[in-house]
Formats: C-alpha cells, structure tokens, sequence
C-alpha cells in the first residue's frame, strides 16, 4: 500500500471501508497514529455518512490525560486485498486515525525526503 506525507509532515494512507451503503467501498485519506494502540478511528460525522452499525462503547484516556467513553461500530476494510473486520471507535474529530493495531505484521517506511509511504506485508520468518 502506497500513501505520502503531507505539508505538515503527516504521514496518511488511503483505505477501502466496505458497509452496506456503500458495497465497492469508500476511500478515506486516514492519519497514520502510532500513539494509538487500537485499529481505526472514524469522525463520527464519516460513521453516520456510511450507516455503521453501533457495537458498544470503551473508556479511552485523551492525550491530555482526560477519561472519556466513546462509541463503538462494525466496519470492513479491504485490507491488503482481503476483507477485514474490526471494531472502529469514534471520536469528533475530522480525519480518520489508523492505529497500531493494524500495522502489526507490516513494515511501515516512511520517506519524509520524498513526501511517500509504503505499508507492506511483513514475511514470516522461519523458525531455525
């Protein structure tokens, strides 16, 4: 998977959500936040736009230390070229953030000299 990084050196990767209201999908530009220990997390304005279906909620900490609860939705990805499903939570913000959570077992470069990122399957290595 290819992304760049933009002017004020944010690295962000298209990804492919796959619902109901929208079957060959919706391409949305997400932050990539390693800061974030979760998969996904959609502005609720986007979860609202694409119909999710409401899972729960979690008790999330804020970056400023503040305890809130958020909500959570069932969401598809096309991920590396397979369906994924996972649990997205929301928040009010207005970008997409794609946390660690789907980085593990990928390589993630990110090239500020040239403003790209690439997202690869990591291959497995044998067990000696």
């Amino acid at each position: 998977m290819r992304g760049v990084v933009d002017d004020s050196g944010r690295a962000i990767l298209p990804i492919e959500i796959l619902c109901p209201k929208y079957p060959i999908g919706v391409r949305v530009d997400a932050w990539i936040d390693t800061g974030f220990t979760g998969d996904l997390v959609l502005p609720q304005s986007l979860i609202d736009d694409l119909q999710l279906e409401i899972t729960g909620s979690i008790d999330g900490v804020l970056a400023d230390g503040s305890a809130i609860e958020l909500s959570t939705y069932h969401c598809e990805l096309d991920w590396f070229g397979k369906r994924r499903s996972l649990e997205v939570i929301a928040n009010l913000g207005q970008t997409p953030l794609l946390g660690v959570g789907l980085l593990l077992a990928k390589e993630l470069r990110v090239d500020y000299s040239n403003l790209e990122l690439t997202l690869t399957l990591k291959p497995k290595r044998a067990r000696s």
